[in-house]
This record gives structure tokens, sequence and C-alpha cells, in this order.
């Protein structure tokens, strides 16, 4: 982005006090250039540019202002966690919450099969019509998810709910990739890492607290399915979320704490943001190499929920597996996330060590799994005399264990693609139609998994299947790991993409800074999301 092309001080150094003493050829006064990952801070004694006037722009009581990238991502990241946040929650418990994993697995072969293409070219939706319709729209589309699970629990017609799978894979798309525009292009280089560990672990959260309300509302139930009221919470809480898209910015009003703005199209048109799908292949085409990252990253979701909560736990532990479940997400998403930020490290030399602890997880935690995959099959599974296990059941810890080291790695996985993604550019047109591309290939894969378990393939092959699929991925992606991942992106890079220019990036204006300030503190201790970001 643009900050990080001009130096400032390292969000990390917002700690070290100016010098007492400080001689005018001590300081420079340093122009806009385009190679230094630094963040300006508010408290260091450099020069900041002024915001413009007006509600928007006005810090109360030490928060972020309103415009600012901040509370943008927590509005965005509140969306999340009330409308994709309760539809993992729903999904968590196997099966959307009924007996059988049939009709939601066909309501989910629908919804990938339009999440795929819209997916995949929603960057240019996103970028003609904006994130916040996109990201309104989208929610909206949770909300008719939920109603049609509902319906069914009365009428037992699967057309309703495959209909609305069909619908929410249009709007998952849109916002999806209204989502990642805002957690990687607004940030900063040295602030990509807690942007998507702050957005995971909220929209996380959103997980968990769904999760307790079938736990709350199964917690003496051993039956199969979930009851009205489940349902109906999911429907209220789905379209608060999409309500509260609404009360986005447009990117265009976003300002940072050194006065610099997104990089966008200031002009964009049908024509150039279509156009604009080639050009970030032509630009980056070794980012077809990640597309098996991509291909593996939503297909360990069906064996999750319905090939190991559904068949072997009943409908209260199903419950609180899911509530661990989200819990775990949100611990693997602040470890990675915030280790991908350490400001001893080079961008570039995490990158190396990120891919190292992905392929050592993907080893350590499937291998386990396929330990205790190796204890049932669909066929036992499907018996009518089949016992599930229950949170009182004598051997329920391990598999307990098993599934929050699942969510672990999903959360791991997740927000290093999301890192890797962010550290190709900063330009928010090119980093939205990754995002699709991401959101796009990974909806194609789902497909065919919901398709394969929905046609009772055996558990073990399709376990089978998402480990290959994993390991093989890491592997096919690791050139880009450990060798086109920069320390930083120049600012002329990321304004080729673009009909901007550095002064509508930067406001024209250059920022003083201390000499001895423009560095990473390495000992500066991580604090608070409105300090950081």
């Amino acid at each position: 982005m643009a900050d990080e092309k001009i130096p400032e001080v390292s969000s990390a150094s917002a700690a070290v006090p100016p010098p007492t003493t400080t001689s005018a050829t001590e300081k420079e006064a340093v122009a806009p250039t385009a190679t230094q990952d630094v963040e300006a801070s508010a408290a260091g004694p450099g020069t900041v540019p002024d915001r413009p006037a007006g509600w928007k722009y006005r810090s109360y009581y030490g928060l972020p202002y309103y415009a600012s990238p901040a509370t943008q991502l927590l509005i965005v990241s509140f969306v999340c966690f009330l409308c994709p946040g309760m539809f993992n929650a729903l999904s968590g418990t196997g099966g959307g919450g009924q007996v059988k994993a049939t009709t939601a697995d066909n309501a989910n072969v629908a919804l990938y099969s339009t999440f795929a293409p819209v997916g995949f070219f929603a960057g240019t939706l996103v970028n003609r019509l904006g994130v916040r319709i996109t990201l309104s729209f989208g929610g909206i589309g949770y909300f008719i998810y939920a109603s049609s699970f509902l319906a069914y629990n009365h009428t037992q017609d699967a057309g309703y709910t495959i209909f609305a799978g069909a619908l929410l894979g249009v709007s998952a798309g849109l916002l999806w990739a209204a989502q990642g525009t805002v957690m990687l292009s607004y940030p900063t280089e040295a602030s990509k890492g807690r942007y998507i560990a702050w957005f995971w672990m909220i929209f996380n959260l959103g997980g968990v607290i769904g999760a307790l309300i079938p736990l709350g509302q199964n917690i003496h139930s051993t039956s199969g399915s979930v009851s009205d009221g489940t349902y109906i919470g999911f429907m209220i809480l789905m379209f608060l979320g999409a309500m509260l898209a609404l009360c986005l910015v447009s990117a265009k009003e976003v300002i940072r704490k050194d006065g610099s703005r997104v990089i966008l199209m200031k002009h964009p048109t049908w024509q150039s943001e279509i156009f604009g799908l080639w050009e970030t292949l032509r630009l980056e085409p070794f980012v077809i190499a990640l597309f098996p990252m991509f291909f593996a990253s939503n297909v360990f979701y069906t064996y999750h929920f319905n090939d190991y909560n559904l068949p072997k736990f009943d409908i209260r532990t199903r419950a609180l597996n899911n509530v661990l479940y989200w819990s775990s997400q949100i611990i693997g998403a602040f470890s990675v996330g915030y280790f991908l930020d350490l400001p001893q490290l080079k961008r570039s030399l995490k990158a190396k060590i990120i891919l190292g602890v992905l392929f050592v997880l993907t080893m350590v935690i499937w291998g386990g799994g396929w330990a205790f995959q190796k204890t049932y099959t669909r066929a036992e599974a499907d018996a009518a005399d089949f016992i599930k296990l229950d949170w009182n059941s004598p051997g329920y810890v391990g598999p307990m264990f098993l599934y929050m080291f699942y969510a672990f790695y999903d959360a791991a996985w997740q927000t290093s693609v999301y890192w890797l993604i962010g550290s190709l550019t900063n330009n928010s047109r090119r980093l939205v139609n990754y995002v699709g591309f991401y959101k796009g290939i990974q909806s194609a894969a789902a497909v065919i998994f919901f398709r394969i378990d929905a046609l009772g393939a055996p558990y073990a092959g399709i376990f089978g299947g998402v480990w290959g699929l994993l390991a093989g991925s890491l592997v096919i992606a690791a050139p880009v790991f450990w060798f086109k991942i920069r320390d930083t992106v120049p600012l002329e890079e990321d304004l080729e993409f673009s009909d901007e220019t550095v002064e509508d990036v930067l406001g024209g204006k250059a920022v003083s800074v201390e000499e001895n300030e423009v560095h990473h503190d390495a000992s500066a201790p991580a604090t608070e999301i409105s300090e950081k970001i």
C-alpha cells in the first residue's frame, strides 16, 4: 500500500521515545519512496498530514476514527461474525442440523456450484459496485439459507433448501471478495498478518457463539436434528449482519494514520474491470502455482462436519464439538497471524518458515486423524444399532482434541494463504481479484467433495483425498513461498494496475520523520488493535 512506500515509523516502533536532543542535521525530510516497509506512528515526533474535517475522521477516547482501516476492518469482521460465522456454526453441527447429511450435501453442491464461477469473477463486481453494496447483498443470502432449513424441518421438501444454497453461492461470492479487499488492501504491509488474525478471530467468534445456540437448545437432547428455535436464532443474527454492512464507508474515503489512501481505480468501468482479470494473471502468472492450494483450502470441511462430527457423535456432543472447533480456530488465527507480522524476521524468511510449519502440521495432525478414521466406516455409522459417542462416553476426549487440532490447522492454512496473497501486491484491484480466484477455486473443490460425500463414498476414501490434496498443493506452491515473496513491494509497481498517481495515494504530502525512527524495533511489544492498525 501507499503508506508502506514512504519512510514511516514501524508499527512495532511506536513505543520508542523521541530523542531528548536532535540537531537539524540529524533530521531528514524524506520524500515519498517506494521501497520501505515501515508504518507511521501517531506517537512519533514526525509530522503526519492532517485528516479531512468531519465526524468520520475524528477520534474519540483514543479509539480509531470511523474511516480508519481499523474501524472498517472491525465492521467487516462483525458482518462475517453474524453471517458466515453463523453459517459455519450451522454447518458444524453436521448436515445443517439434520439427522442425515444428504439434504445439506445437495444444498452445498448447489451453493458451491454457483459460488465457484461468481467467486472467480467477483472482484470485477466489487471493484465496480463497491464493498458496501456487495457485502450487504452477500449477507442476505445467508439469512435465506437458514430459513430454508427451518422450512425443511416441517415440509421435508429439499427444493427450497437447494435453491437457497444456489442463491447463497452467488451472494457469498460477493461477500468474500469484498471482505478480502478490506482485509488485505486497507492495512500496511507490516500489519497484514494482524489484520488477517483479527478478522479470523472475530469471524470465528461468530462460529463459537452461534454454536452455543444449538448447544443450549439441545443440551438435554440426544435426537438427531436441531429445534426450530435454533434456525430462527440464526436467521435473526444473519439479517442483522446484512444490515451492518451498510454502515461501511467507501474505499476512497478510507485514510490511514499517515494520510495515505487505498490504491484504487479512480474511474472504473465494466470494461476496465473485466479486462483487469486478465491483467492480474498477466502481471503475476506464477499465482497459478497457488491454485492447487486454493483448491485444497475448503475440502476438509466436508470431512470434518459430515464424515467426522455427524456420524460419530450425538446432537448435543456435536454442538459441544462445534463450540470447541471454532474456539480452536481463534487460537490458530492468533498464533499464525501474529507470527507473520513479527518485525524481527524478514517477510521472505517468514514465508519459508510458514511453508515448513504447514507441511509438518499436515503430516502430524492428519496422520493422527488417519489412525482414528480406521476405527469406523460409513456402513457401520449408517447402521440402526450404531452407538454414537456422547461427551460422557468413555474414549470421548481423544476424538474431541483431534477435532480441535483439525480446526487449528484450518485457521493456520487460511491465514497463511491470505497472507501469501497479500504479500504479492498492495493494489486493491489486484488483491480483490486474487481473493476472487481463491474463493472461486476453493468453491469448485467443495462442489466435488460435497457431491462425493452425498453419493456415499467411503469415509476413508474422502479422508485420503483431502490429505493428499493438502500435502501435494504445498509442494506445488513451494516455489512461490520460497522465491516470490519479497520484503516489500514498490509503490510504482502497485500503481501499474491503477489509473492513480503517487500524489493520489499519498495526498501530495511528504512525511517528515526522525532518521533514528525509520526502523523496526524488535523490542516493542504487541499492543491492542486500535494502536497497531
